[in-house]
């Protein structure tokens, strides 16, 4: 086991829990940076991650669920709740967590309600709690407006016209915003799911705090916009300002 933990990212062991235990124990250091570990039983019934739940094990689980019908045993408590993670956060940014003992926190908070998301501009110096997070982020934020019965087809479209005309690439999206009038459209989570990136549904202040550069009809709704502002609330910067294809609205930032 020591040398599959030298040579792998995550370990896949076909043996019973306790056996898998006994044999990782030894090895752990740091949950961020020990390798994620699932056991399935010898049958293919059950997948359990026995170490790394939120740095890929949870993930492998759901991926031999998904190819071969194996039962994930997911323990962690945001998981198991359908709610979300710091790390999962983190991942969908493509960001890293600067400082990781808040994780504790907010991961506790999540089972409990919504966790803010915002983004400070500098130069400035910002002084946090223990339950605040940090993340230093990358790769594409889709600021997102589609009118009612938009389909994901239409989305998806927009998208990738969006970031053709910008010269980059569909791989580089990390997270789709929009505003939390749409939180739960079926047809935004198909989306999203195509492009594996998650969904920030942005309340109505958050919006309204930032200056979008072109007007938006958002204003019906008492809303400075919603695919510009989502961008500038999260995004370091805009590299496309909005753009309409049809009933979808898309602004890109990174």
């Amino acid at each position: 086991m020591g040398e599959l933990f030298r040579e792998y990212d995550m370990i896949l062991a076909l043996m019973a829990v306790g056996i898998a235990v006994r044999l990782v124990c030894p090895l752990l250091r740091d949950k961020w940076t020990d390798k994620p570990v699932v056991s399935v039983d010898a049958s293919l019934r059950t997948a359990v991650p026995v170490i790394g739940g939120h740095h890929g094990a949870n993930d492998l689980a759901l991926y031999l669920y998904k190819q071969l019908g194996i039962y994930p045993a997911i323990t962690t408590a945001t998981d198991s709740s359908g709610r979300p993670s710091l790390e999962g956060i983190a991942s969908a940014f493509g960001a890293g967590i600067v400082n990781r003992d808040a994780s504790r926190h907010i991961n506790a908070s999540f089972l409990q309600q919504d966790v803010p998301i915002m983004r400070l501009r500098g130069p400035r110096i910002v002084i946090v709690d223990e339950d605040v997070a940090v993340l230093k982020s990358g790769g594409l934020i889709v600021g997102l407006g589609a009118r009612r019965g938009a389909t994901a087809d239409e989305i998806m479209s927009a998208i990738r016209s969006a970031i053709a005309e910008a010269g980059r690439h569909v791989s580089e999206v990390r997270v789709i915003a929009t505003s939390c009038i749409k939180t739960g459209d079926p047809e935004i989570s198909r989306a999203a799911a195509e492009l594996g990136a998650s969904v920030v549904y942005l309340p109505d202040d958050a919006l309204n705090a930032q200056r979008p550069v072109t007007p938006s009809r958002a204003s019906i709704l008492g809303l400075t916009g919603v695919a510009e502002p989502a961008v500038m609330a999260l995004a370091q910067r805009m590299i496309l300002p909005k753009r309409v294809y049809g009933r979808v609205t898309v602004a890109l930032g990174e």
